[in-house]
């Protein structure tokens, strides 16, 4: 991130009389909620905007919502044929007169002051490229029911890999154009290609104001998770696709151990045709990213899997039994196995664990994208408890992730899926796993089953034969 200037083009926009702000509705299918987003632009209390609604292929009647704007001298209306949401955004960049743009979805609606609070943030500070604001949460008829809030950056929020919504953010025109726009090939996290690109170049900021409400309905654009999950790692891998050469080598490493499981040797138990070991080696090699893959194991019978492959980046190192029971680091094995491969620890251990045998490729590669993106020490899979969890306190229970309608990002309370981790190998010299600093990323609930009992291990080869 840097703090470069950014007002020269802003200048020129205002020298020719531009509107200041160019705020774009993207619709598809919402024409029941556009009218309510229409209108929220037209109550905003600043008049130097222009509004471009697009309808990407509606079939229902937005249509007939759009035509009873049509005639007004700031509105324009457009009809794209399905070209999803990251080329309704080039398709507006392309006409944007503003000095400033920012999308309000067909199903959203703006708070009065959203353009007078964001843009005289931007006019304000000219390092900032790019700022946003809290928001509601309401439901299919309106209904608050939640406050989302996201804790100031870089004063009291410095870890800045969780991208802010895509919508409502407002960004300038010019920073938005030399980054490209966005991306067209994945369809979907275009708030995170927004965010990926604009923050490693320029300084970002946010308003703790909830100036939005973002509707939640059974058919929001946002629901298509595999669609999300795959942008998402997309993105990040094209974003730091530069940065990994100086972060090798890349080591994985696969524990095992011959006792203190529920079986003896669980490594051996097979999913499918192959054993736990043997679907995690498969895993770890079809990656190119892996200059290492390290079996790691107390029973020396493990080394059979690695030798009956010959793959020259595939070893085995011994494992001292003591560090295998259960209340043991794996630190100090981690650590023997960077410093005889890398010996300047500048490189990066991915941690993988044999008992989430679900685990992609894609995954353990995120997590090494993560790490890098956020510039963190590790980067860690997680889940996201949705349920409420409490602790005992001298009165009785006292939760700890609150649920009502008022909340932050830092509310937000996360598991260990116990999929993989990805270090920075100078932690490993501290006696530190993670560091001072842990990225997240967020895997499904199907790559973090975790095999630690009779009954899980038959629910696995259950779950593995279902989707064979």
């Amino acid at each position: 991130m840097s703090g470069r200037q950014v007002t020269r083009t802003d200048n020129e926009a205002a020298e020719r009389g531009d509107p200041r702000f160019t705020v774009y509705v993207a619709c598809r299918n919402y024409g029941r909620f556009l009218g309510e987003a229409i209108e929220s632009v037209l109550r905003q209390s600043v008049e130097d905007w222009e509004l471009i609604v697009v309808d990407d292929g509606s079939t229902d009647d937005t249509a007939a919502v759009m035509n009873l704007y049509r005639g007004h001298r700031a509105i324009s209306l457009h009809r794209t044929e399905s070209i999803g949401l990251p080329a309704v955004g080039n398709f507006v960049l392309a006409r944007a007169r503003g000095r400033y743009v920012i999308r309000l979805d067909g199903d959203d609606v703006f708070d009065e002051n959203i353009l007078l609070v964001l843009g005289n943030a931007l006019d304000r500070h000219a390092d900032l490229a790019l700022v946003f604001p809290d928001y509601f949460l309401i439901d299919a008829f309106g209904q608050v029911f939640a406050h989302e809030r996201r804790k100031r950056l870089y004063e009291s929020n410095h870890m800045v890999d969780l991208p802010p919504n895509g919508a409502c953010t407002l960004v300038r025109t010019a920073v938005l154009r030399e980054v490209g726009g966005y991306r067209e090939d994945l369809g979907a996290q275009d708030g995170l290609d927004l965010w990926t690109k604009v923050a490693a170049r320029y300084k970002c900021a946010n308003v703790n104001l909830p100036l939005f409400y973002y509707r939640r309905h059974g058919t929001n654009l946002t629901s298509d998770v595999s669609r999300i999950i795959s942008a998402r790692r997309q993105i990040k891998k094209d974003a730091v696709k530069d940065q990994l050469t100086a972060l090798r080598p890349v080591i994985a490493v696969i524990p095992c151990r011959r006792n203190f499981d529920f079986v003896e040797d669980l490594w051996k138990q097979t999913v499918g045709e192959r054993s736990l070991l043997e679907r995690n080696i498969a895993v770890s090699l079809s990656s190119p990213l892996f200059d290492h893959v390290v079996v790691t194991c107390d029973n020396e019978q493990a080394a059979e899997c690695v030798t009956r492959l010959s793959e020259p980046r595939l070893s085995f190192v011994l494992r001292d039994q003591r560090s295998t029971i259960r209340s043991s680091s794996v630190v100090p094995t981690l650590e023997r196995i960077a410093r005889e491969l890398d010996p300047a620890l500048r490189g990066v251990t991915v941690l993988r664990y044999i008992q989430t045998p679900f685990v992609t490729v894609d995954t353990l590669e995120e997590a090494v994208c993560t790490l890098a993106i956020s510039e963190a020490d590790s980067a860690s899979a997680v889940e996201e408890i949705r349920s409420r969890v409490f602790r005992r306190s001298p009165h009785g229970l006292e939760p700890l992730n609150e649920r009502g309608e008022f909340r932050s990002d830092f509310d937000l309370l996360y598991r260990d899926s116990q999929t993989c981790i990805a270090t920075r190998n100078r932690n490993l010299a501290t006696g530190s796993l993670t560091g001072g600093s842990i990225a997240s990323f967020i895997v499904s609930a199907a790559e973090s089953f975790f095999i630690d009992s009779e009954h899980s291990m038959r629910l696995a080869r259950h779950m593995f034969n279902q989707v064979r």
